[in-house]
């Protein structure tokens, strides 16, 4: 057990399997000392399944980021739970099939609308509705989980533009909320194979990439180091860094050709 989030309280959204980037959030999160609270949609029974191969229980809380309603009813819901919140880790995206796989120049506004309000507009309407459980005197973290939008991957089409979103997304919520001490960042992770990852076609083309061109090297089966990244901004050693987007890829984001 470590300490860098002893008495912390944090939000963790997108935990489906134990293979989620967003699991090993909570269960680091939970390792250095944080109360954790996570959110589910759809599949509630199966959140709180894997929420039971944590450490510690964590408490699952409904909550589709596209349902007005439900985001009105998350602080109140959180506070069944914790009496406020340090941190928000946003771990949400969805693209229509019809948004990936090639078909780019051939999507419709209404899938590539889906895909940003999912994967982009969300982590604005995730951190306003948290943002009344900010401590008074305190500080709130919001960390995203990105996936590098500087270039055009095989496939990922929409999902890539809606990740552009995400990244332009934090930077303005870090320039409108500083003055409140809100700080937004997100972690740019390489490909780790979730389950949301086996909905990208293609996907398997990307651990080529990593294997060839990553200088730290890349395992597609472990993602832990992306998790450590997230719990890294969450905790209170990146007091003045907001808008950033920090890349835990081995590198591969630096190299050229």
């Amino acid at each position: 057990m470590g300490d860098l989030l002893v008495g912390k309280r944090i939000l963790v959204t997108g935990v489906l399997t134990d293979a989620s980037i967003a699991f090993h959030v909570a269960r680091l999160a939970q390792e250095e000392g944080a109360e954790v609270v996570l959110t589910g949609f759809g599949r509630l029974s199966l959140v709180n399944r894997i929420a039971g191969r944590l450490p510690k229980p964590a408490p699952v809380i409904e909550l589709d980021v596209t349902n007005q309603e439900h985001l009105d009813a998350l602080a109140d819901n959180v506070r069944q739970h914790v009496d406020g919140l340090d941190g928000v880790v946003h771990s949400v995206a969805f693209g229509p099939q019809d948004a990936l796989g090639g078909n780019f120049l051939n999507t419709t506004y209404e899938d590539v609308s889906t895909a940003v309000h999912v994967s982009a507009f969300s982590l604005k309407s995730l951190t306003m509705a948290t943002l009344p459980l900010k401590p008074k005197d305190g500080s709130l973290s919001v960390v995203g989980l990105d996936f590098d939008a500087q270039v055009a991957w095989p496939g990922y089409d929409w999902m890539g533009v809606a990740k552009a979103g995400l990244e332009a997304t934090s930077r303005y919520l870090a320039k409108y909320l500083g003055e409140q001490n809100v700080r937004v960042n997100l972690v740019s992770a390489g490909p780790v194979k979730t389950m949301a990852a086996r909905s990208i076609p293609g996907f398997d083309r990307f651990e080529g990439v990593w294997n060839e061109k990553a200088p730290l090297g890349w395992d597609l089966n472990d993602p832990e180091p992306a998790a450590r990244g997230v719990v890294g901004l969450l905790s209170d050693w990146f007091p003045k860094t907001t808008g950033e987007v920090v890349h835990v890829d081995g590198g591969l984001h630096a190299m050229g050709a």
